[in-house]
């Protein structure tokens, strides 16, 4: 089974930053994509950034200019620095690693709160 383990949530103010870790059980190499979701009280899970293995990278569009997804191979682990962070922002992350359509594993989330 593999696991998928998230770091780094917490509580920061307006404007500040935040990185998230996500370190898998398996190599990285093994998954199309990997990804950050968010979701936030009363809304539907939401795709904040993803990664492929080529290495092309997908954003939504609230997170733009400010959040960067990264992979660190040696590590197994995908990252996602976010920057000018604001209180819409606020949610929990989790990462998802997806082998194709059909195979999709998930973290079991980190808390962020964006709030002065």
């Amino acid at each position: 089974q593999v696991q998928l383990v998230e770091s780094g949530g917490g509580l920061v103010q307006p404007g500040g930053s935040l990185r998230l870790s996500c370190a898998t059980s398996e190599s990285i190499f093994r998954f199309n994509t990997m990804g950050w979701y968010r979701q936030a009280p009363g809304k539907e899970r939401e795709l904040v950034a993803d990664i492929s293995t080529l290495g092309s990278t997908n954003y939504a569009d609230s997170v733009k200019g400010r959040f960067t997804i990264s992979r660190d191979y040696a590590k197994n682990t995908v990252y996602l620095q976010m920057n000018s962070l604001k209180p819409e922002d606020t949610a929990v992350y989790h990462c998802n690693a997806r082998r194709n359509r059909y195979t999709n594993y998930w973290g079991q989330g980190t808390h962020v709160t964006v709030s002065s």
